[in-house]
């Protein structure tokens, strides 16, 4: 086709966004001005913080005694469990551990429990660590119960399903930060708040797992109990029950893994003698070698849950080639080794409380070693800050035209280099739609006036023009009207200018994950021993507590959103990086063949092969990434970010409700946002 033919059809297919294009451009042009299509009024913003705090003191007025009473048998609950786990002789309760992994998984597992076992013994954590499993052990049955509950209503209604599910998906997008602030005035300060905020964050796995498993049940089974003259609840119990178990462990284990994953959450105001409370008060003394010990003591109770929990699971399908004892057998032998061990601990002195002279202690080595590092290096780090900053984190903030200066760049931005800015842009433009390639020209020019502009930068109306042509165009009027409604909420709520600066930093990470993460990515995909050697690095990174990674980082280069950003890239490129993996390496080999025999050279077998069918993958990746991402902004709020992480952690520590609800429904409103247009471009890049 010729350029003018590709310019005719970029007219007819692409009109929406050149009209788009040509209003932005007129607003842009009106924006010394001023007006409300510029800066969204004050005047116009709903007070609905203070209609919740209004609300919530109602709440607390009216039902206190009863929220307290709950709050009074949940920390029995969970002074007995700590008192039994704390109380015991390490060797019982190491022995405990072993015969349960024993009887899931067999010998090898066993031996995985013991070293884990041993490595928490060693490094001093022990007590620390058996009250964060008295919080865990506490707050799993619940957490199940619940799930269950919630995942069968789910099943058995489709109105019951809709709701829950849009529950399911706030409980799991609304960071845990804003909804710590109402469950902290119903039942007041103590281990008790993190273990209820453990509940919630942790049950929304255990519901979806039920609901698979009971959707996935034959008709025949059903059928086959209804034939046989069962009643409802002997077709509950017989039927139904047992044929979305193994679907339902596997939500077990999840649950498990999500309990454990708001330790340290729970830490900030459950003022609990626990392993994450220990990360928690290393992380403020900036003590990098304690809270790195005491971080992976977290991780190893995570691998050790995660693996028992699983092989249970495994248990139950047909192939599971070890069965263990039988249950009143290995009762037995429970009671028996916690007898032989009691007895053992009176006896042995040592068997009881584990040595002190055993306890490694090389914590403070590693905090000289980074002091030195620091010393030696201090320069180099801050380089590295001043650059990044300067040429990347500033431009995207503030854009071009506010980010070059003499004290950043050497020089200012005259009239004539921002003439020509554009003029190359809206050249390279038309050159990319006289080709045919009308979308990637549009999306050069929005990527150049994000640029210029800043996310601080543009007029609201631009910038939510463009959220909902994005949603329509990649999913329909629904999607749009989503993201209509998710921009009306930032701005009523005045919200808009935190979320933009959250947006700003999240763009920024999400864009050196995709760059970094998808090279690590297609190294792994094509080197089995690359692979091989990223794999555990990614599970470390997705175990290790959140605020473990801010010590080092901070450390390097203090307060501020370089820091930040590299704790947001640390805990965000592993989906990256697994997503591209996994999608090139699920390349037909027929295609690779095909692409072969034709003659393609390696880059076009990776650029016009694997590429294009690995990109639903890549999309998934990216949308993990971004919902990665959004809910790390919460902890980095820590070392000294704005927006909407920083307004919930202040409005924790303020006890506003309002405030911090608002600001949580507006985190999870963006990462909804972003997850629905993402699952839409995946859909329709899905074959078939």
């Amino acid at each position: 086709m010729t350029p003018l033919a590709n310019l005719r059809r970029a007219v007819i297919e692409g009109w929406p966004w050149l009209l788009f294009l040509a209003c932005a451009a007129l607003i842009l042009m009106t924006r010394s001005g001023g007006g409300w299509w510029i800066t969204f009024p004050t005047a116009w913003h709903v007070p609905a913080a203070d209609w919740i705090n209004t609300g919530m003191d109602a709440l607390v007025a009216g039902t206190q005694g009863f929220f307290r009473a709950i709050s009074g048998g949940l920390g029995w609950l969970l002074s007995i469990a700590q008192w039994v786990l704390t109380g015991l002789p390490w060797l019982g309760s190491v022995a405990l551990i072993c015969l349960i992994a024993w009887q899931g998984g067999g010998t090898r597992l066993a031996l995985i429990c013991l070293i884990g076992l041993l490595y928490i013994l060693s490094t001093g954590y022990w007590t620390e660590a058996m009250n964060t499993l008295a919080l865990v052990l506490v707050a799993l049955p619940l957490s199940v119960m619940l799930g269950f509950a919630a995942g069968y209503a789910a099943f058995q209604s489709e109105r019951a399903q809709r709701i829950i599910l849009v529950l399911l998906d706030l409980m799991q997008t609304v960071p845990a930060f804003a909804y710590l602030i109402p469950i902290l005035l119903l039942f007041g300060f103590g281990p008790v708040v993190g273990l209820i905020a453990s509940v919630i964050f942790a049950m929304p796995p255990m519901v979806r797992n039920t609901l698979l498993g009971f959707q996935q049940i034959q008709p025949s089974v059903l059928e086959s109990a209804t034939m046989s003259g069962c009643t409802p609840w002997q077709r509950f119990k017989w039927a139904e029950v047992p044929s979305a178990w193994p679907q339902m462990l596997i939500g077990v284990n999840q649950t498990t893994m999500a309990a454990l994953s708001m330790v340290i959450i729970a830490a900030i105001i459950g003022g609990f003698e626990d392993i994450g409370w220990e990360v928690l008060s290393s992380m403020r003394k900036a003590q990098f070698g304690q809270s790195l010990f005491s971080g992976l003591v977290i991780v190893v109770l995570a691998i050790l849950l995660d693996r028992i929990t699983a092989a249970y699971a495994k248990r139950q399908l047909p192939t599971a080639s070890f069965s263990g004892l039988p249950p009143l057998r290995f009762a037995l032998s429970l009671l028996v080794a916690l007898v032989v061990t009691i007895a053992l601990g009176w006896i042995v002195p040592g068997v009881w409380s584990w040595p002190e002279t055993w306890i490694l202690a090389p914590a403070n080595r590693i905090n000289s070693g980074m002091q030195d590092f620091m010393i030696a290096y201090g320069g180099a780090m801050a380089q590295l800050k001043n650059t990044i900053l300067f040429y990347l984190l500033l431009p995207v903030k503030l854009g071009f035209e506010r980010a070059i200066a003499p004290f950043t760049w050497g020089f200012a931005m005259t009239p004539a280099m921002k003439t020509g800015y554009w003029v190359v842009t809206l050249l390279l433009a038309l050159g990319l739609t006289g080709t045919g390639r009308w979308r990637e020209g549009v999306a050069l020019t929005l990527l150049a006036g994000f640029m210029f502009y800043g996310a601080t930068g543009l007029p609201w109306v631009v910038f939510a023009g463009f959220v909902v042509l994005s949603a329509w165009s990649a999913g329909g009027r629904n999607v749009a009207l989503f993201a209509a409604l998710t921009c009306a909420f930032l701005l009523l709520g005045g919200l808009w200018a935190p979320a933009m600066l959250s947006v700003y930093l999240c763009f920024v990470a999400v864009t050196v994950c995709i760059v970094l993460g998808g090279l690590i990515g297609i190294w792994a995909a094509g080197s089995n021993t690359a692979s091989a050697i990223i794999r555990p690095v990614n599970d470390m990174l997705q175990t290790l507590p959140q605020f473990v990674l801010l010590i080092p980082a901070l450390m390097l280069f203090q307060v501020g959103d370089f820091t930040a950003l590299l704790a947001i890239v640390a805990y965000a490129i592993v989906p990256m990086i697994r997503y591209t993996e996994h999608g090139l390496r699920s390349v037909p080999q027929t295609l690779v063949d095909a692409g072969v025999a034709c003659g393609c050279s390696r880059t076009q077998l990776f650029w016009q092969v694997k590429l294009p069918q690995a990109f639903p993958q890549l999309l998934i990746g990216l949308n993990q990434t971004i919902l990665y991402g959004l809910g790390m902004l919460v902890i980095a709020a820590l070392v000294g970010t704005t927006g909407l992480g920083q307004a919930i952690y202040v409005a924790l520590g303020k006890a506003n409700a309002g405030a911090g609800l608002m600001a949580g429904i507006g985190m999870a409103l963006i990462a909804m946002c972003v997850d629905r247009i993402l699952q839409s471009l995946i859909r329709a890049r899905m074959p078939g």
